[in-house]
């Protein structure tokens, strides 16, 4: 999803996240570094070059100003109708000293699918990093060791991708037979 780029003032701590982010790495580099700011449903959300990732990250933990010193989660997401964006990374950071949260964004294309892992800044991005590698193809750089998490090793595919088929199996839940998603019809009021 494109979100528009937000315009400061921001609001709450937001500006002063990104002020300090962006005395913590440089004006010159934060400019290369984040290619948007957005500000939807009260989240701070940077995107950021993949390339920069690692410094960004790495500032958002290590400057005193910012602390964000942990990792809540990373998620997945795909996007097939953005060409050259399909595939996102979304880190989730909290700062416990400041009590703020931020989140970073970061897009891959299908046709390169890789995103510099942040296990070395965070190290509980490393499960984190596991599902979005298996359930949508996202390959993290750097990753101590990248495999799957939930699906079977022998698994093709990425079932989280929205270009993913659906099937499977006839459920039978309380004497009701529900069948497999590829072939229910279309749901009713």
């Amino acid at each position: 999803m494109n979100r528009g780029k937000a315009e400061r003032p921001y609001g709450g701590y937001f500006d002063d996240v990104v002020t300090d982010l962006t005395h913590a790495v440089g004006s010159a580099e934060f400019a290369r570094a984040v290619e948007s700011v957005s500000t939807d449903h009260a989240q701070l959300t940077l995107r950021v070059a993949r390339r920069h990732l690692i410094a960004v990250a790495t500032a958002m933990r290590d400057d005193p100003a910012l602390r964000f010193e942990f990792c809540a989660g990373v998620t997945g997401v795909h996007y097939p109708q953005l060409p050259g964006q399909e595939l996102r990374a979304l880190y989730q950071l909290m700062s416990i000293h400041h009590n703020r949260r931020v989140c970073i964004e970061v897009t891959a294309p299908e046709s390169d699918p890789h995103i510099p892992s942040l296990c070395e800044v965070y190290p509980t991005c490393d499960w984190h990093e596991r599902e979005a590698y298996d359930f949508f193809g996202i390959v993290f750089d750097g990753h101590p060791a990248l495999t799957r998490i939930e699906m079977p090793d022998d698994w093709v595919g990425h079932p989280q991708r929205k270009d993913y088929p659906l099937g499977g199996i006839a459920v039978e839940y309380h004497g009701a037979r529900i069948a497999p998603p590829d072939q229910r019809g279309a749901c009713c009021p």
